[in-house]
């Protein structure tokens, strides 16, 4: 290969100088055997997740079952809206993937569906559970710890 710049080896190269591809198992020049290095790895820190129900309206998240006369806690709107259901589909006939008969207006207005199922989102838990407030000053340092 002295013809080429950078010693790359190409599709015309002769196969004798291939190095073999599984070091680890290719006994050393020396002929003694090649030791495996076995690591344990430990648990990978990633984050958790988990499945929120989240206001339509404000975002505000909740964890309560939602009957007809739900109200959100942050914003006091109705929950039992076509905008929180599942099925709601700005694509679909009458915006809605269920088969109904009528369109339900205003989808933002509490109203006495039978297909109402309230949408659940997965989301990752970027908040630790920590006990009592802590200040801008520690949250900024705990980014660099």
């Amino acid at each position: 290969m002295p013809d080429r710049k950078y010693r790359q080896r190409g599709y015309q190269d002769d196969d004798a100088e291939q190095v073999p591809v599984d070091r680890a198992r290719a006994p050393r020049r020396d002929g003694a055997p090649r030791s495996v290095i076995n690591r344990q790895h430990g648990k990978p820190n990633l984050p958790a997740f988990h499945e929120v129900m989240r206001c339509a309206r404000c975002g505000d998240t909740f964890r309560q079952a939602i009957g007809l006369d739900t109200i959100c806690s942050r914003c006091r709107s109705a929950l039992h809206t076509c905008a929180q259901c599942v099925s709601f589909d700005s694509s679909q006939r009458f915006e809605c993937a269920q088969q109904i008969q009528a369109r339900v207006s205003p989808k933002d207005e509490r109203n006495e569906c039978t297909h109402f199922s309230p949408q659940v989102t997965v989301e990752r838990q970027t908040k630790s559970h920590a006990t009592g407030p802590r200040s801008a000053k520690q949250v900024f340092d705990d980014l660099f710890k």
